[in-house]
């Protein structure tokens, strides 16, 4: 009976291992989970965020304008060690950092920016649409 018990025990601890967010974001429930800026519904699977910080909290946004504001203004001493964005044409996970941003997308809270794996034409890296969007008065 304490080998059974022994088993059980085992297979729960398994199961509660933590996600590895340096591989894959965090599972993200869709029109559930709230932005941590503008506590909207995070619904738009194209302009997704999640941001992990060092003790691997993870914080979701439903669009880049609302991480970096959020960083600025509400969180300016958080280490963000990773960002996940979904890539605004294909729907996937991408890093953040690496993506190619670009203007003129209909995004959830209307910054305008979508992060593309691969971009055609002119992009913008990370810092730059950070400073960007910091310039935008709101």
């Amino acid at each position: 009976m304490n080998l059974l018990r022994w088993i059980v025990l085992a297979v729960l601890l398994v199961g509660c291992e933590r996600n590895d967010w340096t591989k894959e974001p965090a599972t993200l429930h869709w029109d559930r989970d709230l932005c941590a800026r503008c506590k909207m519904a995070i619904s738009d699977r194209k302009f997704a965020v999640e941001a992990v910080d060092e003790q691997g909290r993870v914080y979701k946004f439903d669009d880049i304008g609302c991480l970096v504001l959020w960083h600025k203004q509400e969180a300016p001493n958080v280490r963000l060690v990773k960002i996940w964005i979904k890539d605004a044409k294909s729907g996937e996970w991408i890093d953040g950092r690496q993506a190619c941003y670009q203007k003129g997308f209909h995004t959830p809270m209307a910054y305008g920016y979508g992060a593309l794996k691969e971009g055609n034409g002119s992009c913008l890296s990370f810092d730059e649409v950070v400073k960007a969007i910091e310039r935008m008065k709101r």
